[in-house]
């Protein structure tokens, strides 16, 4: 019977613990401000990694100038020699909120484009973008715009249209930023630092 009236306690305890805070929740949910309509994703800033990057990459690295109001920021990293070669990421958001990402490396690129591509299959097309032919990939998740270059691959993809993702490609300005020291040999005079 000690048995018995032991689990009854314990029910009787925790349906009193229930009673005491569903109805705080309740009251803590109604009244602290929530906005359901903001934004989760978070603009982020890239010029310092661009910057840095610029200056560790192997390559010339590609970023947008001049995009239309309405395009974010959202994601940016460079991580340097890897298997995967020198990795340059930098995502966005769309006027629409579709996702479209710069991405390069200097590895192995059809390795590097079935990843970034969330495994876009090549197709037959291309897109003239300026003076380039980037070459399409279409996926389930993505769809992509690729260009191949001696010594780095360029991939610009995402859920966007192939409209967006060439508008995107349009605005690269690809730039290699000599590192501090190489600078300052270039400013030297001829025999400067020599005894």
């Amino acid at each position: 019977m000690a048995a018995r009236s032991a689990k009854a306690q314990t029910v009787r305890n925790m349906m009193l613990s229930l009673a005491v805070v569903v109805p705080v929740a309740f009251v803590s949910y109604v009244f602290i401000p929530h906005d359901e309509s903001n934004d989760p994703v978070k603009t982020v800033g890239y010029r310092v990694e661009l910057d840095t990057a610029r200056r560790a990459a192997p390559y010339a690295v590609a970023a947008p100038e001049g995009l239309a109001e309405g395009w974010r920021a959202t994601s940016v990293s460079y991580r340097a020699g890897g298997k995967e070669g020198s990795l340059w990421h930098l995502g966005f958001l769309d006027p629409q909120k579709e996702y479209v990402a710069v991405e390069q490396s200097d590895g192995p690129a059809a390795e590097f484009i079935d990843e970034v591509s969330q495994r876009a299959e090549r197709t037959s097309g291309t897109q003239k973008v300026g003076d380039s032919t980037w070459r399409r990939y279409a996926g389930e998740k993505y769809n992509a715009l690729v260009r191949e270059e001696r010594g780095v691959t360029t991939v610009v993809t995402g859920t966007a249209s192939y409209e967006r993702l060439g508008e995107m490609a349009a605005a690269l300005k690809a730039e290699k930023k000599a590192l501090p020291e190489e600078a300052g040999k270039k400013n030297q005079p001829e025999g400067a630092g020599k005894a």
